[in-house]
């Protein structure tokens, strides 16, 4: 693949999740010698504003966005209430509205699982490796954008 920037927009809520998740991202990304930005942000509600603001400004200029592609990653695990669902749809809704919006290649690595073995097992590199999954899924868009442009 020609140079790209990939930004990488992680939830630091369930800290050990997040970190099996950024190693898949990187691994992936590092054996194809793909540059990358981290921005950490406390929890999954927060990463599609996080998104938001950095594009903000390119768009606001009339500027290309300056990333290629994006990869959302965080854990939604849920609990007693129904802040589980709310977060988990908001969390969705909030990726899809700026990737259709904006036209952006987001790949969603955000885990909504029932307990934290569920997590774990999708989380790992040597298990689930969905951090990796969620980087392919970025690439493939980008690959798409960039053989589509007008």
């Amino acid at each position: 693949m020609e140079k790209m920037k990939i930004l990488i927009v992680e939830s630091r809520f369930y800290s050990e999740i997040s970190d099996q998740l950024l190693l898949g991202v990187k691994r992936e990304l590092d054996s194809k010698k793909i540059l990358f930005e981290v921005v950490s942000v406390p929890g999954a509600l927060e990463i599609a504003q996080a998104m938001n603001i950095i594009i903000s400004k390119d768009i606001q200029l009339g500027k290309e966005v300056g990333f290629d592609g994006f990869i959302a990653l965080g854990c939604v695990i849920r609990g007693e209430t129904s802040h589980y669902d709310y977060v988990c749809s908001e969390s969705m809704r909030s990726l899809n509205y700026l990737s259709m919006k904006y036209n952006l290649c987001v790949g969603n690595g955000i885990l909504t699982c029932e307990n934290i073995d569920q997590a774990y097992n999708r989380s790992h590199v040597d298990k689930g490796n969905k951090g990796g999954s969620a980087a392919k899924a970025a690439l493939a868009l980008v690959k798409i954008k960039k053989n589509f442009r007008i």
